[in-house]
């Protein structure tokens, strides 16, 4: 207790620097960064240790080292590094609206799948996609089965490219992605699988793929890609890929909802 109370501040700066690092390291988890983000945690404890052991010269080098390495950290893994802040502003709460968006899409691509036609459909998150909306065609419709049939339907003009659900809307058709540049990515791996990890490298967005050779269907989010999805299960994969975490609703939620249904039932 007297040693708390004589180094409190020391040992506070140490609990909220091993919570930023800890959050830090959380949100880059699964990802390229990971690696890097590592490596220089191993460059700051060297730091620390030569400091302490009056090792002047390799401290100079390692300090001006470890700065140059924070900005090419930032520069390099900048899609990484936004997509995980994107994911402190996220709560995890389901609507009704949603799950029936997704239900739709789930009924889409299975109907297509059986078609054998191709389809690349991406389901904004947290981070926009504005700027691959303006490569497409402007739709802004309610998100149906049929309308997407329709859309991706052979000899359609919008059955290229890929298309935007934002806000539980169909924003645009025709979209362009980039494509991933993974190296490990196999080459056999057709243009609208490329196309599909390119968007989830860069934003949050939850992403379905039908294959147009193989009629297999795959869900990609966040660099990593589920394949030939049993359609029977499209629609519990895709939700628990889209929101991961579903919090109940408290207490004040439960009332509301309880007051609600007796109002409409008088």
């Amino acid at each position: 207790m007297l040693f708390l109370a004589d180094y409190w501040e020391i040992v506070l700066e140490i609990c909220i620097l091993w919570t930023a690092f800890y959050m830090m390291f959380m949100l880059l988890k699964g990802t390229i960064a990971e690696q890097v983000l590592k490596g220089l945690i191993v460059i700051s404890v060297v730091v620390m240790l030569t400091k302490g052991l009056n090792l002047v010269i390799i401290n100079w080098l390692l300090t001006r080292l470890l700065a140059i390495s924070v900005i090419m950290f930032i520069i390099i893994f900048q899609p990484e590094i936004r997509r995980g802040l994107a994911k402190i502003g996220r709560f995890g709460v389901f609507s009704e609206e949603t799950t029936e968006v997704l239900s739709e899409l789930a009924k889409a691509v299975t109907v297509l799948s059986k078609k054998r036609i191709g389809a690349l459909i991406a389901i904004e998150r947290e981070i926009g996609l504005r700027r691959y909306v303006e490569s497409g065609v402007s739709l802004d419709s309610v998100v149906t089965s049929e309308l997407i049939n329709t859309i991706f339907a052979t000899g359609t003009p919008l059955h290229d490219g890929g298309v935007i659900i934002s806000q539980r809307r169909i924003e645009a058709a025709a979209c362009l992605f980039p494509l991933t540049q993974n190296p490990n990515v196999p080459k056999t791996m057709g243009t609208r699988h490329r196309a599909a990890l390119g968007l989830s490298e860069e934003t949050d967005a939850v992403i379905l793929i039908v294959s147009e050779q193989t009629s297999g269907i795959s869900i990609v989010a966040g660099g990593k890609m589920i394949k030939d999805v049993d359609p029977r299960n499209v629609a519990k994969v895709l939700e628990k890929t889209y929101m991961p975490v579903v919090r109940k609703p408290g207490i004040l939620g439960a009332l509301l909802r309880r007051d609600n249904q007796k109002e409409e039932s008088e």
